[in-house]
């Protein structure tokens, strides 16, 4: 009984610290101050094991066909350049404003995506995953929801080609027919 009670105390303790957390307002939400490294951490374990989890069983299709590349191309200007950048671009008035930082997916170190471990294939698992689905309070949207699959995988495809592409070369796959 002893221990029910600690439990149940504990529990209590929990709850009202969490309120007071919370209706306090002394967590900064600002995204243009970045969390302490501790809450970073935290955050970026979390997502990266979510994420890694919920794409474990998609299946990938060839991604070296270029009707994908092309498709993707269009799509990646539109839709992503303004926060994950062209070649030979550094920042963007989005990429600054937002937080976290949007990956920059023209470079060829995305290790927070999977590129670390040389899996391809896990890779474009996450980046399917990501885009379809977008990740909460990050500003990455769930394209999912007006986008079928295919054209999900044609982004996919573009993004594993774009860190070898020349800014001439970008223009080219992202112009409009």
């Amino acid at each position: 009984m002893k221990i029910f009670k600690l439990i149940l105390l504990l529990v209590a303790l929990g709850i009202g610290g969490g309120a007071t957390v919370m209706y306090s307002g002394i967590v900064n939400v600002a995204a243009d101050e970045p969390h302490s490294d501790l809450v970073y951490w935290l955050l970026e374990q979390t997502r990266e094991n979510s994420i890694k989890k919920a794409a474990r069983s998609i299946e990938v299709p060839d991604l070296s066909d270029p009707e994908l590349l092309l498709t993707g191309g269009t799509d990646y200007e539109y839709m992503c350049s303004s926060c994950h950048l062209k070649p030979d671009q550094n920042e963007s008035d989005m990429s600054l404003g937002l937080y976290p930082v949007p990956p920059n997916l023209t470079v060829s170190d995305n290790s927070h995506i999977g590129h670390e471990h040389g899996d391809e294939i896990e890779t474009a698992r996450k980046h399917f995953w990501v885009i379809k689905h977008g990740i909460k309070a990050s500003g990455m949207s769930a394209w999912g929801k007006t986008h079928d699959d295919h054209r999900i995988w044609a982004m996919v495809a573009f993004i594993k080609r774009l860190p070898t592409l020349t800014p001439e070369q970008y223009q080219v796959l992202t112009a409009i027919d």
